[in-house]
């Protein structure tokens, strides 16, 4: 018995794939299901589009229901398929995407679990040092000394960890909140430059500061755009500024309604294979480097939330031996 026209309509404007199945064949499938899953599912089968052994016993048996399917339309999707009851034996069948929500969740479990091995280790040197100390044997006072030393390094690498952690959870939770103040750009890069430069001074490197030709105003959360370049040049003296006579220039400049803040060193550079990757939370592309330079793996994903909180564009342009430019967008205020 063919669906009346309306039916068919319905089905159509449902954004998501949608099929309608009598007893165990699909009478009617909209233009989602077929880019989904193919075109020639009407008068078929429906195992040919659920394979799922729950929602099918449901559709053989005319029962409403949910049910988890993995590996439709690629192998990390994940679709919820809900099963309505319409009276008269009709089903109507609709696959929910939820691989955005799945991804979210294992992004999470793997934040935690990232988090908790990056604390973990300087946890376990702390504890280490410390139990000697407690011992009762004697210790000799350069040993003693040098221990101290280190369980006051490691608690304070902690600190910085946590206090990234916190920076980034609450520079998250504001993000849908767009900030509404004036901001002068050139005056943040002016104390930024001016408060890296005993960093950059102890590895031999300087810092250029271009303010271009203009005053640059942006809408803009002063503390957190500083933030983020404290944490652009905090990486470019890191990784940039290898060896005695390394530089690093800092320019202002503005194209249309944008303005353009570069950062920019001479260093090693990153393969371009790294570079979709370095603003994932504790990405590096050299763990072992990283930690030694004072880095915890958060500093570009900070900059990241930040730059996207102020809708500004962030882009990465890095090669081998030639160095690497990070350049931020902000809309004029």
């Amino acid at each position: 018995m063919p669906l009346p026209p309306l039916v068919l309509a319905l089905l159509d404007a449902l954004e998501e794939p949608a099929l309608l199945v009598s007893g165990e064949r699909t009478q009617a499938a909209n233009a989602a299901a077929r880019v989904l899953l193919g075109r020639g599912l009407v008068d078929q089968d429906v195992r040919f589009a659920i394979r799922q052994p729950h929602a099918l016993d449901a559709i053989r048996h005319g029962r409403a229901g949910r049910f988890e399917v993995v590996g439709i339309g690629g192998v990390d999707r994940s679709f919820e398929v809900v099963i309505t009851e319409l009276g008269d034996g009709l089903l109507l069948v609709r696959l929910v995407d939820r691989s955005a929500r799945r991804a979210a969740e294992r992004a999470q479990v793997d934040f935690v679990a990232n988090a908790s091995h990056e604390l973990r280790t300087p946890l376990a040197a702390v504890l280490g040092f410390s139990e000697t100390l407690t011992d009762e044997a004697p210790l000799a006072e350069g040993i003693r000394r040098r221990f101290g030393q280190q369980i006051h390094s490691q608690a304070t690498r902690m600190m910085v960890i946590i206090r990234d952690l916190m920076s980034l959870s609450r520079i998250e939770a504001d993000r849908f909140s767009v900030p509404g103040h004036s901001v002068a750009l050139e005056e943040i890069a002016r104390e930024a430059v001016s408060a890296a430069a005993p960093l950059a001074d102890s590895r031999s490197c300087t810092i250029e500061f271009d303010p271009g030709e203009a005053s640059a105003l942006v809408r803009g959360d002063a503390p957190q755009l500083r933030q983020m370049l404290d944490n652009l040049l905090g990486n470019a003296v890191r990784y940039g500024c290898a060896g005695t006579g390394g530089r690093i220039r800092v320019a202002l400049s503005s194209e249309g309604e944008w303005h353009r803040l570069g950062v920019r060193d001479w260093g090693e550079g990153v393969d371009a294979r790294h570079l979709p990757r370095l603003t994932e939370r504790f990405f590096r592309v050299d763990a072992a480097r990283s930690r030694d330079g004072g880095g915890t793996g958060l500093g570009l994903a900070i900059v990241a939330q930040i730059v996207e909180r102020h809708r500004g564009l962030l882009q990465i342009r890095s090669t081998p031996g030639e160095g690497t430019e990070v350049e931020v967008r902000l809309p004029r205020a």
